[in-house]
């Protein structure tokens, strides 16, 4: 039994996850299973196969669907952190509903970047029945993420997609005049430059004690728009904050992880000059790890209270 420290309290994988269960899910991730010298079962997390061989068993094993598969060439993300995101925004939507988490299709998420693996879309339709908007600049990624949603009975009334053409821009083309999300969602590219991305996975390799020479495996790692941009993180979700004042009224909450912390004061300053009218940084705990986002809304509170009593009633 692999145990997951600290995650959020509803998170499936608090109380960890038993090897034996994954594998007869999903039989391909016995090739990667082994007894580490604390006995216990594991993998070896700085093989790529192996990591998506876990993602795809706990996804088809906690999460309603049948089918999930990605190229080897995108992001694999680690499925217990991304569940904490979805039940944290679940939290914050709770605050203007009388503490109690609105569930179902009147709920509408944004998913900015859903790459070609569609993991926020599945876990918050699993877990809560929510509707999602996924966006894409790269085409081979929503084109993986399409057939996802199409392989997927459970996804396919619940999830749509949508191609971003303009790279500059965030929202614009993609929300439409007569949307309304109640809640966006972002895992922006961290880095400034493949090189900085590169030894980013540099490290992640140190730490699971597999340094090594050369090119690195990038197990958590994907392709250029999934990992960098010009000017990281700063720049795009400045740029995010930005536009985000466009569409004040079509969205209740703007949300983004931030994986530097020292940007949250540039970006508190940013939000500021929008007149965002409550800032929050929620913390979000794996074991020793401490990650985050930051979530804002241009709405007071009475109006946070009135969009729920409209639209969630």
């Amino acid at each position: 039994m692999e145990t997951k420290k600290q995650l959020h309290p509803r998170n499936k994988h608090n109380s960890g996850y038993s090897f034996q269960e994954l594998i007869a899910t999903n039989p391909s991730l016995k090739e990667f299973v082994f007894i580490n010298k604390y006995g216990n079962e594991t993998i070896d997390f700085a093989i790529p196969d192996a990591v998506k061989a876990l993602n795809k068993s706990l996804l088809l094993s906690y999460y309603n669907i049948s089918f999930w598969d990605i190229p080897k060439t995108n992001l694999c993300p680690p499925i217990p952190g991304r569940a904490d995101y979805i039940h944290y925004i679940a939290d914050l939507l709770a605050e203007s509903n009388k503490k109690i988490i609105p569930k179902g299709r009147i709920i509408k998420g944004l998913d900015i970047g859903v790459g070609a693996n569609c993991i926020y879309p599945i876990i918050g339709n699993s877990e809560y029945g929510w509707q999602f908007v996924g966006t894409e600049t790269d085409v081979p990624s929503l084109k993986s993420c399409a057939q996802i949603v199409e392989k997927n009975a459970s996804l396919q009334k619940d999830v749509t997609l949508r191609i971003q053409s303009n790279k500059r821009n965030i929202f614009k083309n993609c929300i439409l005049e007569n949307d309304r999300f109640d809640f966006v969602i972002c895992n922006p590219p961290f880095h400034n430059s493949r090189e900085e991305a590169t030894k980013g996975t540099q490290r992640k390799l140190k730490n699971l004690g597999k340094a090594q020479e050369g090119k690195p495996i990038l197990n958590f790692s994907g392709q250029n728009n999934e990992l960098w941009t010009e000017g990281g993180e700063l720049a795009f979700v400045t740029n995010m904050i930005y536009e985000s004042a466009h569409f004040k009224k079509q969205c209740l909450w703007f949300t983004s992880l931030v994986s530097k912390k020292e940007n949250l004061r540039s970006f508190y300053n940013h939000l500021k000059k929008v007149n965002a009218l409550e800032i929050k940084t929620i913390e979000m705990k794996q074991g020793n790890k401490i990650s985050r986002f930051i979530a804002w809304t241009f709405l007071n509170e009475e109006q946070r209270e009135n969009w729920s009593i409209i639209h969630w009633k």
